[in-house]
């Protein structure tokens, strides 16, 4: 019975897991992401100077990422991630990897490091306060 549904199910599900995301007013990030480790603009300088392999992508859209960058990320926004474009930056599964996007009202960081989690990647880090915090500590940032 189930086994003509089953293919649609899954698709449906991975459409869920994967669909792009849309920052609505009055939405905030959730306070932990399961899977992920959460750090602060701190920690994040921290993983730079221990963890020299990490990957820190940006998973704002192009016009936010207009408006400066942490530098030496890669941009990816959320919406053009998933397993195949994960996979093209991050060499194995266990490739350190930080996502982050504008602050805690950006749900951006959020919907990409669930989609990495779902494709295996294990060494997920999650910059919840974004872009905002870090220029509100006047850390340096690039802006093309």
């Amino acid at each position: 019975m189930y086994g003509k549904l089953l293919p649609v199910i899954v698709v449906l599900a991975w459409g869920a897991l994967t669909a792009p995301v849309q920052a609505e007013k009055g939405v905030v990030a959730p306070d932990n992401i399961h899977g992920t480790v959460k750090v602060d603009a701190e920690g994040l300088i921290d993983l730079v100077g221990t963890i020299p392999d990490l990957v820190i992508i940006d998973a704002r859209i192009r016009q936010d990422r207009a408006q400066g960058f942490i530098e030496d990320s890669i941009s990816l926004p959320d919406v053009k991630t998933d397993c195949v474009s994960l996979s093209k930056i991050l060499p194995g599964k266990s490739s350190p990897v930080l996502f982050y996007c504008n602050g805690v009202k950006c749900v951006r960081s959020g919907h990409s490091s669930r989609i990495a989690l779902g494709c295996g990647y294990n060494r997920v880090y999650w910059f919840r306060g974004g872009f905002e915090e870090w220029k509100d500590n006047n850390y340096p940032f690039v802006k093309d």
